[in-house]
């Protein structure tokens, strides 16, 4: 069995041949085989080792859901780089933050994506003296697809042999991937990972939900996500599956790929599969390819399960739970009820154990956790104990079978759209604010997102706030499911005898947000 990432894509290539592999349905959009995405790869990798990319160099990609994102990053790997995803929803600052601590010395960026110029975003940051000189460091920035061809170009003086030799050095416990989280404390980590891990999460997720090369895989889920990646372009990789990215979740555009590609499988939050079912040129759409549904990062109510089932026409849907830094931890199976797929997130996967601890937290202990925070021995030593166990946060308990059940979050965090949204990073944004006292940001529910944000403000004496300066503020500072969808203005923060502000005593409050709601 493959164990690292460039010997699994020419794997792929001798296994799979002329199946397709990419199906870009972006106008423009490769279409490859797993042959010719082999080529693409090397081709890549050879650009990057002319361009001085050594063994365990950190390359980034900050851009769309795409062919390009495919091969830069599995380029990158098979240069034996490390490979550094950026979220698209970062602002400026953020991006660079992320690709200064990751130590990246390339960037592939998109050129325009949502009317978007993130290069120039990163620069304006790297001007106002944000990132410690990050932009400085990097030797090689790549737009894509305007900088594309001529960065194929420097692949011309590098041999495919020379190719062959970097993939063929790298080692399965070599690191691949470091996966931006946000941390509580505020500032995002790290996640660290190597080939053999990654490639692990890759695989129980294609066996749990029986991925073959017959299939078709709509990935709507971020590849800068541990999903979209790892469980999207990986899972592919070692199924033989084919991969159709989506740029941006649209319903419309959603059930037209679903039609036009014979989609059989399609994951995503609940918030998906509730826009297409209310979608109302539903009926008109061919959905009988579907198969398989996968979802989770929610509450996934029963009575969407059977919807899903009677409109959609999914013959399977499954839950599952994970974390950037165990990203297939338990998940339901084929044939379970529609009960159990929804009150609960599965059974173990991967090779993990869980344990439920004294406190109500998911512990996970497993072949496939991550090898630690980038950087910050202090924190992974918080998060996985002496004896291998990670402390997840989250409140959960498990049933006699083994299928686990999320109750709450020992953590503040909250999840917006399928993404976590921790309030201490959002706090710390809005106490930079003009005016603001002190801050509190909890999740509410939202019939849409699952949850959004709810910001708590008490200003300083003398100053009068507006909600729509608030909102505005954090806009230009976090990427859009962390902005707050409403700011409730106080004159002093509940709190206990040792000065915790008291969130469990907001979450409380009505859906008016008490006293003094904008």
């Amino acid at each position: 069995m493959e164990l690292t990432i460039p010997a699994v894509v020419a794997w792929a290539a001798r296994e799979f041949g002329d199946a397709e592999a990419v199906a870009d349905p972006a106008p423009g959009g490769s279409r490859l085989s797993y042959r010719s995405l082999w080529e693409q790869v090397q081709g890549v990798a050879a650009a990057l080792i002319e361009a001085g990319v050594g063994a365990g160099d950190r390359v980034a990609v900050w851009g769309p859901n795409d062919g390009y994102w495919v091969v830069a990053a599995l380029g990158a790997l098979t240069a034996g780089g490390v490979l550094v995803p950026v979220s698209t929803r970062f602002t400026g600052p953020e991006a660079l933050d992320v690709i200064g601590r990751s130590g990246a010395r390339v960037l592939f960026v998109a050129g325009d994506f949502l009317g978007v110029d993130r290069l120039g975003a990163l620069l304006r940051a790297a001007a106002e003296g944000l990132g410690d000189g990050a932009a400085d460091r990097l030797d090689l920035v790549v737009r894509v697809p305007g900088d594309w061809a001529a960065f194929e170009r420097r692949a011309d003086s590098v041999t495919t042999a020379e190719v062959r030799r970097r993939a063929d050095g790298v080692r399965p416990g070599d690191v691949s991937d470091i996966m931006f989280t946000s941390g509580t404390t505020g500032r995002s980590r790290g996640a660290v990972t190597s080939h053999e891990r990654t490639l692990g999460v890759a695989r129980a997720w294609a066996q749990c939900a029986g991925l073959t090369a017959r299939d078709r895989y709509l990935v709507v889920n971020p590849f800068f996500h541990t999903f979209g990646y790892k469980a999207g372009i990986l899972a592919c990789l070692v199924s033989g599956a084919a991969l159709v990215p989506q740029a941006v979740f649209d319903a419309s555009q959603a059930l037209r790929l679903i039609e036009a590609e014979r989609i059989t499988v399609l994951p995503g939050a609940p918030a998906l599969y509730v826009c297409i079912l209310d979608y109302p040129g539903l009926g008109a759409v061919d959905l009988s390819s579907l198969r398989l549904a996968v979802t989770g990062a929610a509450d996934v109510p029963v009575a969407l399960v059977e919807r899903m089932r009677r409109e959609l026409g999914f013959e399977v849907v499954l839950t599952a739970y994970g974390l950037t830094e165990a990203v297939v931890a338990t998940m339901c199976r084929p044939g379970d009820a529609p009960e159990l797929v929804a009150l609960t997130s599965g059974r173990a996967a991967a090779g993990f154990e869980v344990r439920i601890a004294s406190s109500d937290e998911i512990l996970l202990r497993g072949p496939n956790l991550m090898l630690g925070y980038l950087d910050d021995p202090v924190a992974t030593a918080a998060a996985i104990d002496g004896d291998g166990w990670l402390h997840t946060g989250d409140a959960g308990r498990l049933d006699a079978a083994g299928y686990l059940a999320i109750t709450g979050r020992i953590k503040d965090m909250y999840i917006c759209g399928g993404f976590n949204v921790y309030p201490a990073e959002v706090e710390q944004v809005l106490a930079r604010l003009d005016g603001v006292a002190e801050s509190a940001v909890i999740g509410v529910p939202d019939p849409r997102l699952g949850e959004v944000g709810r910001a708590f403000l008490v200003p300083r004496p003398g100053q009068v706030l507006a909600e729509a300066d608030v909102l505005a503020f954090c806009r230009e500072r976090l990427a859009n499911y962390k902005v707050p969808r409403r700011v409730v203005f106080r004159d002093a923060l509940p709190r206990n005898a040792s000065g915790k502000v008291l969130k469990r005593v907001l979450k409380e409050e009505g859906p008016d947000g008490g006293r003094g709601a904008v």
